[in-house]
């Protein structure tokens, strides 16, 4: 899966722009890295966000024990991989039926945060039990939502390329090679939102700290982030008007 996001609806951490980084381009120019992404895994889907972004799919070399999904639910667009052990549970939870997969209880879980948000955005994800990555995109309201296990299972990676843009993929050669040195693993147990930056879903009231990456010539590459026990967040909470009061300009 690959992603990639205008400043606009994903601005790049940054501590994950390495400084002097020559080898990085442009992302969306031309669809390179959408292109350089269908070359290499047959059969990919790739969904043009216009001026937001790109989203691109494909079911190709997955693993069976943390399989690739994706669906579109009332222009949310959202790519899942990893398993959920807890499935019955969020089901019930969200009112889902017994079809419902993975991908559709993120959407769904998403959705109720941002029309009605009966918990906080940390609490909707640590709900959620297992190994996956998933990334989000609600078009209507320009908004993202991201996230990764907190054992890192599933191999995610997220850069910044040459223009600020905000790249996400579970290939890290797609990532290098729209961000050169300015990539990193995404950080385990995490999640990204537009309004609200990263933030540990685990420490949600403590910072995170980025610590920068040094390849084997020495030199930064990007960043990974740690959490901060001495530094907590100011939180003002989401205003609440009504049950189904839309959140998604907090969120």
């Amino acid at each position: 899966m690959l992603a990639v996001f205008d400043k606009s609806v994903a601005k790049s951490p940054e501590a994950l722009q390495s400084p002097n980084n020559e080898t990085a381009v442009s992302a969306l120019k031309d669809g390179f890295l959408a292109n350089r992404f269908s070359s290499t895994h047959s059969g990919s889907v790739t969904i043009n966000l216009g001026s937001y972004g790109i989203l691109s799919y494909s079911s190709e070399r997955q693993n069976p024990l943390l399989p690739r999904l994706f669906a579109v639910v009332d222009d949310i667009f959202c790519m899942f991989q990893g398993h959920i052990e807890n499935v019955a549970h969020l089901k019930q939870q969200y009112g889902l039926n017994k079809t419902a997969n993975e991908v559709i209880i993120v959407i769904e879980a998403y959705r109720t945060l941002r029309d009605r948000g009966p918990y906080p955005p940390d609490q909707v994800v640590k709900d959620i039990h297992g190994k996956f990555a998933f990334i989000l995109y609600d078009s209507t309201s320009k908004a993202t939502f991201l996230a990764s296990d907190v054992d890192g299972s599933v191999p995610f990676f997220w850069g910044s390329d040459s223009e600020g843009q905000l790249v996400l993929s579970d290939d890290a050669d797609i990532v290098k090679q729209g961000c050169g040195k300015s990539f990193a693993p995404f950080p385990k147990g995490c999640f990204f939102t537009t309004s609200g930056g990263l933030r540990s879903y685990e420490h949600p009231r403590n910072e995170l700290k980025p610590v920068p990456r040094v390849d084997s010539s020495g030199e930064v590459c990007g960043a990974n982030f740690k959490v901060d026990a001495e530094t907590k967040k100011v939180d003002a909470g989401m205003p609440r008007v009504g049950s189904a009061a839309n959140w998604s300009e907090h969120f």
